[in-house]
């Protein structure tokens, strides 16, 4: 306050004015991504309410969607995605291709093993390649929030990446693999520790931000009525 009162009143005004724009844009910004996080995890019910086969593209069905999809399981070209964690402990999660016959090869999150000594001291990953049956979620890879982090497939098979993209992956694997991957049912198929969950944090977070922000626009605005006021007292 001390500030402004050295600032020419008209220009303090308008810098109030700006910073209480400013923080009200924030909250349209913080409210808008809870909107979206609220319909993601409103997708991710509705998916769950029925399951259905999944024998072409994965992008023709919703996100979240509940799928059934046979095939086999190609154990010697597996990923591990690093930085990935369960309850607290840090790990990897498994992706196996799963092979169709006339579509492309879906990966499959088989769900989370933990780190062994180092990162040299990789899991073993075993799974039968007899024709099966599988059923799950269709999502996508996971995202960093941040650029940083991102690691692609590298190294001897089962290879290590962290949040890497389709493409990398694909790369990697030296065949088309379909868009979106199939998060494994709990008791469907031979797995790890799967608990999924809707993504991201809860939407009422944002929405708690997005009133706090508001709230800081209500208290700039109340700072420059203030001012004028007291200015208007002593003139």
């Amino acid at each position: 306050m001390s500030s402004a009162r050295r600032l020419p009143p008209a220009l303090a005004f308008l810098l109030c004015l700006a910073l209480a724009a400013l923080f009200v844009r924030l909250g349209f910004w913080q409210w808008h991504r809870g909107v979206l996080r609220q319909q993601a995890v409103e997708g991710y019910a509705a998916g769950g309410a029925r399951v259905i086969a999944l024998t072409g593209a994965s992008e023709d069905l919703a996100l979240y969607q509940r799928v059934r999809v046979a095939g086999h399981l190609d154990a010697a070209h597996q990923f591990l995605l690093d930085n990935r964690s369960h309850h607290g402990r840090p790990g990897y999660e498994v992706l196996t291709p799963l092979v169709r016959e006339g579509a492309r090869t879906l990966l499959v999150d088989r769900g989370w093993v933990p780190f062994g000594a180092s990162r040299r001291d990789l899991p073993v990953l075993t799974v039968s390649v007899e024709p099966l049956t599988l059923t799950g979620r269709l999502a996508n890879l996971p995202a960093p929030g941040l650029a940083l982090g991102r690691a692609p497939p590298q190294g001897a098979w089962p290879k290590l990446t962290a949040f890497p993209d389709m493409a990398q992956l694909q790369a990697a694997y030296g065949a088309p693999l379909e868009p979106r991957i199939l998060l494994l049912d709990a008791d469907s198929g031979p797995g790890y520790a799967r608990e999924w969950t809707p993504p991201g944090i809860s939407p009422m977070r944002n929405f708690s931000y997005a009133v706090q922000w508001w709230s800081f626009a209500l208290a700039t605005l109340v700072i420059v009525a203030v001012l004028a006021l007291r200015r208007r007292g002593r003139a």
